[in-house]
């Protein structure tokens, strides 16, 4: 189970690297604003990706950090990388 999780937020991983590198390879032809904002997100999802490996070593992921209930197994195969359930979530917001 771990290794599927771990192979998920690779994919996720690489998958935001290359948005990342194809953003700054096609920087002199966009809105500047626009790109430093969208690869701002990406860096930060990339940090949740970094933290969810973590909470896979640990033996917490799948844990909500703020309740600490299971996160359905759906909202997992979604956002591999989220740290709150649902109702957590929106009470953060």
């Amino acid at each position: 189970m771990n290794t599927q999780i771990l192979q998920q937020l690779d994919h996720e991983r690489s998958t935001r690297l290359a948005q990342l590198n194809a953003m700054e390879a096609d920087k002199p032809n966009s809105n500047e604003d626009l790109v430093t904002a969208q690869t701002t997100a990406i860096r930060l999802v990339l940090k949740e990706i970094d933290a969810a490996v973590a909470r896979v070593s640990d033996g917490t992921y799948g844990v909500c950090s703020g309740c600490n209930a299971h996160i359905p197994r759906g909202r997992l195969e979604i956002l591999p990388y989220v740290r709150y359930c649902v109702r957590c979530q929106q009470q953060s917001m």
